[in-house]
């Protein structure tokens, strides 16, 4: 998603007659978008504007993205920053930063970010968001405070941007959400327009481009999206279902929703109604309270699913957050340890 929104930063800013350059020492500006979901993300954020501001303090730094709102995050940068800027506020830059209105600009800075026509690196594979914020509120999450809620681009303006994409020749298009299975649009009170069949009219009406999506949450991961991604060959058999845990005494302190049965039992109609479907997920280790026990349930998933990837987090308490107030009691060589264990059920084709 932050590439997605750095990619619409990039478009105000050369619409606005700046260049974007290759090189980070050579820049006069520099904007981070940056993520707070993992401290070691945020760390690195920290570290890359510390010693920008170091080595060239006369650089004008913009922060946008999660870290963006959070008041301990502008104390400690301080006057290492010029200016923090919401994602949703990024039409701003152009009158905080006093850049000459070329032809093109955007008027209204109130306008909803995400139709910002994006700056595309490359076309043959693209980032398009459907959704933005979370509803879910998982104890240890940031993103429904750096975010907000949950709300959903119309089916008409994704059309467009995925239309362009055609007439530039894009062959892939990834729809991202922070919960993309939960978009939700209704164009009028009579009519619904939900994921599934969003992902089906896409299909259909693109048959050239092949989609995927990320990242879906377990509870809303229905038998009619299994269906969709089933019965159109130009949707990716591979689909990113998150675990985060196998226990479900760490599920329910996570305010995860759902339980070890009802995810295994998504799995099954995944594999029975997709045969030559690849799986990957999401786990936490060491979340607090989490006993060699609940860490076995884990294991037991992994076994039971054989995903072909699975992105490992060691728990970080995230500021803000309902699980920030946990003792953080397990040691991070025992996160460690129980990540190696897991990488090993791990099947590489």
């Amino acid at each position: 998603m932050n590439e997605a929104d750095s990619q619409r930063v990039a478009s105000v800013l050369t619409t606005n007659g700046l260049r974007e350059i290759s090189e980070i020492d050579d820049a006069d500006l520099v904007i981070f978008t940056t993520c707070g979901v993992r401290k070691s993300a945020e760390d690195r954020a920290f570290g890359q504007i510390h010693n920008l501001w170091e080595k060239r303090p006369e650089t004008t730094i913009v922060v946008t993205g999660c870290l963006a709102n959070r008041e301990d995050v502008k104390r400690r940068l301080g006057k290492k920053v010029t200016h923090f800027v919401a994602i949703k506020d990024v039409l701003m830059l152009p009158s905080l930063l006093n850049l000459q209105k070329e032809k093109g600009f955007i008027e209204n800075e109130e306008i909803d970010y995400l139709k910002i026509i994006p700056a595309y690196k490359e076309r043959k594979t693209a980032l398009v968001p459907i959704m933005t914020g979370c509803n879910n509120f998982c104890t240890y999450c940031v993103v429904p405070y750096a975010r907000g809620r949950e709300w959903s681009r119309s089916q008409e303006e994704i059309f467009k941007e995925v239309e362009l994409l055609f007439q530039s020749e894009c062959q892939e298009v990834i729809l991202l959400g922070q919960n993309v299975n939960s978009y939700s649009y209704a164009p009028c009170k009579d009519k619904k327009i939900d994921f599934p069949i969003l992902l089906d009219t896409l299909a259909k009406k693109f048959p050239q481009i092949l989609f995927r999506f990320l990242t879906s949450h377990p509870k809303d991961f229905s038998d009619k999206l299994i269906g969709v991604i089933a019965k159109n060959e130009n949707i990716s058999k591979e689909i990113h279902l998150p675990i985060q845990s196998g226990s479900d005494k760490i599920l329910q302190a996570m305010n995860r929703r759902y339980t070890q049965k009802h995810y295994l039992e998504i799995i099954t109609k995944i594999k029975k109604g997709i045969p030559n479907v690849k799986l990957s997920t999401d786990v936490i280790l060491g979340f607090p309270g989490e006993t060699l026990e609940d860490f076995e349930e884990t294991v037991k998933v992994f076994k039971t699913v054989g995903y072909f990837a699975a992105f490992t987090n060691k728990y970080s308490p995230r500021p803000g957050t309902a699980a920030e107030k946990l003792e953080d009691s397990i040691s991070w060589k025992e996160k460690k340890r129980r990540e190696n264990v897991l990488r090993k059920f791990i099947k590489v084709d």
